[in-house]
């Protein structure tokens, strides 16, 4: 199964409590953290909700 590659590019300050939540689901805690998960539907939706502070690659 594919990987995704998420990097956190932008800071939590300022957004909403349930975007800091969703980066902190996703193992993210500050700029530039780097997390290596599973291309999955439930983490592409989190992904989609927190797309304006992440970047996204995929990972062979």
């Amino acid at each position: 199964m594919a990987q995704l590659k998420v990097t956190q590019r932008k800071s939590e300050i300022g957004g909403k409590q349930r975007q800091r939540d969703t980066l902190r689901s996703l193992g993210l805690k500050r700029i530039d953290d780097v997390v290596v998960c599973e291309d999955r539907p439930e983490l592409r939706g989190m992904i989609n909700a927190v797309r304006h502070l992440v970047t996204v690659e995929e990972v062979d």
